[in-house]
């Protein structure tokens, strides 16, 4: 039974070598093979006579940054701009690897570039590491090389990735603020609970006197918490990993958890826009590629990063693999606004599919980028009312008691 890619993966090994080009000059590098004998194999198809091959000491605090979506992004755009100045695609990924500031990025370009020498083509290569380059980067390389236009298509997936890019940090950003503002509300409130009010227990007990409903109901509340917070932090950390193990692995969780969140108020619409126009800008940028409309749906789908959509997507391909028009499709799918179901028409109708797909995303990346600006100036000011009532009202409840003792003197 062959090795998957991942164990394969493994094995490369960084050699160091020395060699002598063929007018004699003697030259040096490092190369990523699966053993001595490979590098130089490697060496000789490039006219060089190695004189010494040896593994690359391990350094003494090796990184192990993983490899993020930005990498890829930065790696497909300097690998296009280098072929498009004529350099060899070997040479390209040798130059791109050296110059990359992550080392498992370095490495992993080195490997790739290995395979491409024994004559892999790119696209094959590539598809060893689905975890980095998904099918449809890999469809794209494959189309670029069929029609000898790879320069040309690594561009469109680069300007692809680095739209897609954005918008993802633009939502996150808009969910990240107000959840850190409630973790920290969350935590401020259990510090006080813990810490400051049986301190002002304390003091309440020699009054000798009945406490305000609202102080009782905080003491309460703080002897209780003192006494379960074990409770309450595991209920929480447990919640939140059985969903996430769920999610992972139920479709049905899936598809509740993800049709849930298109409802939420405010953070919902914003969500949508995004995903249509995710789902424009990978539809246009696979259609323009030249990618047959069906199989570039499949792409789509799983690019649109929400399971409601995928299902309805691959409703879509089912609908014109029996010769149903896309705007028919998209109708029936139920999922898209009028506007881009117009303009998609449009786009059929003139031949003009991928520039019609590319201004719906345009239009709709500008929608995300508006509503993201409004809902941070929006969140301020309800985000402060709520850490302002919750502090507020412990305040005033712990100083109840002394302001009706102040009274009675």
């Amino acid at each position: 039974m062959s090795a998957t890619p991942q164990k394969l993966s493994k094995k490369m090994v960084t050699f160091l070598w020395e060699g002598v080009d063929k007018k004699g000059k003697k030259v040096s590098g490092e190369a990523e093979a699966a053993g001595p004998a490979f590098v130089n194999a490697i060496l000789r198809r490039q006219g060089i006579s190695p004189t010494k091959v040896r593994k690359r000491p391990k350094p003494l605090f090796e990184s192990k940054r993983k490899i993020t979506l930005k990498d890829v992004t930065l790696f497909t755009r300097q690998l296009s701009t280098m072929i498009t100045a004529g350099i060899p695609i070997v040479q390209s990924f040798d130059i791109v690897a050296k110059g990359h500031e992550n080392p498992s990025m370095r490495r992993l370009l080195l490997t790739i570039k290995g395979d491409i020498e024994t004559g892999t083509t790119m696209n094959v290569a590539l598809r060893k590491y689905p975890v980095y380059f998904d099918a449809l980067y890999c469809n794209l390389v494959a189309a670029g090389e069929q029609a000898g236009i790879l320069d040309t298509l690594l561009d469109k997936v680069a300007t692809y990735k680095e739209k897609i890019e954005s918008i993802k940090g633009k939502i996150k950003s808009a969910l990240f603020y107000p959840a850190a503002i409630l973790v920290v509300a969350f935590i401020i409130t259990a510090i006080l609970l813990i810490f400051v009010i049986p301190q002002f227990q304390k003091l309440f007990s020699s009054f000798g006197a009945n406490l305000p409903a609202l102080t009782q109901m905080i003491v309460n509340l703080s002897i209780w918490f003192r006494h379960w917070w074990w409770l309450v932090f595991g209920g929480f950390a447990a919640s939140v990993s059985s969903f996430l193990y769920a999610y992972k692995r139920s479709p049905k969780m899936q598809y509740t958890g993800d049709r849930l969140t298109l409802q939420v108020p405010i953070f919902g619409v914003v969500i949508k826009k995004s995903i249509i126009a995710r789902f424009a800008r990978t539809l246009s940028t696979m259609f323009a590629a030249g990618m047959p409309l069906i199989d570039a749906l499949e792409s789509v789908a799983g690019a649109a990063g929400n399971k409601l959509f995928y299902d309805g997507i691959m409703g879509m391909k089912s609908d014109i693999s029996t010769g149903m028009q896309l705007q028919s499709a998209m109708s029936n799918c139920g999922l898209f606004p009028n506007m881009v179901i117009q303009m998609v028409a449009i786009g059929e109708e003139s031949g003009e599919l991928d520039t019609m797909l590319g201004k719906v995303a345009d239009f709709y990346e500008g929608e995300v980028d508006d509503a993201v600006a409004a809902l941070s100036s929006l969140m301020e000011p309800i985000i402060m009312v709520v850490l302002g009532t919750i502090v507020g009202t412990l305040v005033i409840a712990m100083y109840l008691p002394i302001f009706r003792m102040a009274s009675a003197v």
